[in-house]
């Protein structure tokens, strides 16, 4: 496979064990969507299944299109709210792949779901991270707003039902959008694809 934005030069994840997948989706407005996606093939049953009930439930879903489209920058799509999964990077000053460098990971809606972490500097001092930096809106969850994810949410349901951890939950940070493979799953195939 030729490398590009998302599938990179440096990518490990052998081009046979991704699976690209259509799945039809609703905004909040009900109106239809064809979306795109990669996934690893370990996960690709289960997230059809997942959007297909999602679809049958009007669950809205806003974009889902390959973040090929996007140049591959998480920050610009996730401003532009869009879900996805496979997007081959390391984690950020690590020489670890990502859970989404390996497609075992899948963000929804994430304008409205941000990443939020309280950075320690070596100096004492800490720094707010937020991602998208316009999601800075959406981190007080006790507010009442469109696409959002909690734990009464079917989106959050159905993913945990389907073995998948939430961002939501951790501790350390908050990643709303986020719902993973646990570790004990995805190291194996890390270790693996690095030998």
């Amino acid at each position: 496979m030729k490398a590009g934005n998302t599938y990179k030069e440096d990518c490990i994840v052998p081009r046979e064990d991704l699976r690209y997948i259509l799945a039809l989706h609703k905004d909040k407005d009900g109106n239809v969507h064809q979306g795109e996606m990669v996934v690893h093939k370990l996960i690709v049953e289960d997230v059809l299944e997942i959007f297909e009930k999602l679809y049958d439930a009007n669950y809205p879903i806003e974009r889902m299109v390959l973040p090929d489209n996007y140049m591959a920058d998480d920050e610009i799509m996730m401003r532009d709210n869009n879900s996805s999964c496979f997007n081959f990077r390391f984690i950020s000053h690590t020489t670890k792949v990502s859970k989404h460098g390996l497609g075992m990971a899948v963000d929804i809606n994430t304008l409205y779901n941000p990443y939020h972490k309280i950075v320690t500097n070596e100096d004492g001092t800490t720094t707010e991270v937020i991602e998208p930096a316009t999601g800075a809106p959406y981190l007080d969850r006790e507010k009442d707003f469109d696409y959002k994810i909690n734990k009464d949410d079917l989106c959050y349901k159905i993913f945990i039902e389907k073995g998948f951890e939430w961002g939501g939950d951790w501790t350390d940070r908050k990643d709303f959008q986020h719902f993973e493979l646990p570790t004990s799953i995805t190291e194996k195939y890390s270790e693996m694809y690095q030998k």
